[in-house]
C-alpha cells in the first residue's frame, strides 16, 4: 500500500509564521482605526468654573448680641434704659386690626413671629420688668447673649436636634480631637421678630467633567 509523501520539512513552520503575521498585521491595523476614530471624535474638556465664593463663606448671615460683644462694637442699641424708665414696663399698642403698633423708635422691627400674628407680641420673650433679659416660660431670666433655651422652651424638637449638631450649623471641626468647634447661635440664622430664612439660590451640583447629552423629550407632554 502506498503512502503519500510526507511534507517538506519546514513548510508548517512557514505557514504558521505566516498567519501569525497577517494576523499580527491585521491587529494592529484595526488599532491603528480604532485610535485614529477615538482622536478624531473626541470632543474637547469643557472649561469648569470655579464655584461662587459665596458658597464657600462659612460667615453668618446675621450678627447677633454675642459676635457684637466679641467685636467690641458699640452696644448701645441694646441699652434699653437710656430711653424706658426702669420699674415701668412700656406699654404695648395695637390698631383696629389688633395687630401691634411698633413704635417709630423700633421701626427697623418687623413683627413676623409665627403665622396668623399670633406672636408677635414683645412681653412673650422680653421680660417687661427688666428689658435687659428674656423671660422664659418657665419663668427664668436669661441674658442677650444667651438665646438658645429661650427658643427651646417653645421650639422642643429644634432646639433637641440643634443641641445634638443635627438643626443649624457647625462651623470647625466635629471631631474635637481635630481642633475647635463652634455651634451657631439661633439667631445667626433667624431673626428672632422675623424667623423664616429668606430664600435664597442653591450651591451649584456637582460638575459631571464629560459632556452630559440632554434627555429626550417625553412622547407624551402633558405626562
Amino acid at each position: 500500500m502506498d503512502h503519500p509523501a510526507p511534507p517538506p520539512v519546514g513548510s508548517s513552520d512557514r505557514r504558521t509564521n505566516l498567519w501569525l503575521a497577517g494576523l499580527t498585521v491585521g491587529f494592529l491595523g484595526l488599532s491603528a482605526l480604532f485610535l485614529g476614530n477615538g482622536r478624531s471624535q473626541a470632543a474637547p474638556r469643557q472649561a469648569i468654573a470655579p464655584v461662587d465664593a459665596k458658597f464657600l463663606d462659612t460667615t453668618p448671615w446675621r450678627q447677633t448680641y454675642t459676635d457684637l460683644v466679641k467685636a467690641k462694637e458699640d452696644l448701645s442699641d441694646y441699652d434699653c434704659y437710656s430711653c424706658h424708665e426702669k420699674n415701668k414696663p412700656p406699654p404695648i399698642r395695637f390698631d383696629a386690626n389688633n395687630k401691634i403698633i411698633i413704635p417709630k423708635e423700633h421701626k427697623n422691627i418687623v413683627m413676623g413671629h409665627g403665622s396668623h400674628d399670633r406672636n408677635d407680641l414683645c412681653y412673650n420673650c422680653h421680660n417687661e420688668q427688666n428689658l435687659v433679659t428674656f423671660q422664659v416660660r418657665d419663668g427664668r431670666e436669661l441674658k442677650f447673649d444667651n438665646i438658645p433655651p429661650l427658643c427651646g422652651s417653645c421650639h422642643g424638637p429644634t432646639y433637641r436636634d440643634w443641641e445634638a449638631g443635627a438643626h443649624g450649623r457647625t462651623n470647625g471641626f466635629w471631631d474635637r480631637t481635630q481642633g475647635a468647634a463652634e455651634r451657631l447661635s439661633c439667631a445667626s440664622c433667624h431673626d428672632p421678630h422675623a424667623p423664616r430664612i429668606p430664600t435664597r439660590p442653591p450651591a451649584p451640583g456637582p460638575h459631571p467633567l464629560h459632556a452630559v447629552d440632554a434627555a429626550p423629550a417625553h412622547p407624551n407632554p402633558a405626562l
